[in-house]
């Protein structure tokens, strides 16, 4: 029997409410964030979150970090895996942070060609104190998906599990012989490293994505929560 078109109107704005709600009893974790340091967040639907094979594809070929952590690719859920886990999910906060490293356009060239001799000694100095200012800046990202995860939690939210984005920056070397983290409580998996386009998920959240960077580069984070 085919239901009256006004029925399924009907039902869809009851099912839109509901998601309303369900969102707006999540805002809290969204304030959180903002207290944290986020300059943006939002609280969106897993819909949003953009997962695709093509951005782990390019982590294989492009990323000098790629095998030396167990917590990006090929240690890393792969995107089926992951987009199982999400579909586990209806909801999810997406933040977007800006660091506190600088840059500009000429340092910009070199910060993928650390290890390349012919950068000049100066510019090699600049890079380092980048990165090593960068590493410092995803420690402290890290602390702060933690802690949502605990504001999370005490609200009832037990599952909730965040996310970062590039490689995990806890050990100086990871403990890759052994395939065991020594920090498994503290160890998040990186967003690119299970798939998750950050680029086209920050568009669909409504959080403008700047890159190449202006001055400080921005950095985002993802906590699914139900």
């Amino acid at each position: 029997m085919r239901l009256p078109s006004q029925y399924c109107c009907q039902r869809k704005s009851v099912i839109d409410m509901a998601k309303a709600d369900m969102m707006e009893s999540l805002d809290f974790l969204r304030k959180q964030a903002i207290e944290f340091g986020a300059v943006e967040a939002k609280i969106i639907p897993i819909e949003k979150i953009v997962i695709e094979d093509r951005v782990v594809f390019k982590c294989k070929l492009g990323c000098e970090k790629y095998g030396k952590t167990l917590a990006c690719p090929p240690y890393a859920p792969t995107p089926e895996e992951f987009r199982k886990i999400v579909s586990e999910y209806h909801y999810a906060l997406f933040m977007k942070f800006k660091t506190q490293v600088e840059g500009d356009s000429e340092l910009i060239k070199y910060l993928s060609k650390t290890y390349d001799p012919s950068i000049p000694p100066e510019m090699k100095a600049k890079v380092e104190k980048f990165w090593s200012g960068w590493k410092n800046e995803m420690k402290k990202l890290l602390d702060i998906v933690h802690a949502l995860e605990k504001a999370a939690a005490k609200e009832g939210y037990l599952l909730a599990i965040g996310l970062v984005s590039g490689a995990c920056q806890l050990c100086e070397k990871c403990n890759i012989e052994e395939g065991i983290c020594i920090h498994p409580t503290m160890k998040r998996y990186s967003e690119e490293g299970v798939g998750v386009n950050v680029k086209a998920t920050a568009e669909k959240a409504g959080l403008r994505f700047t890159l190449p960077f202006d001055k400080n580069p921005e950095t985002f984070a993802l906590l699914l929560v139900d």
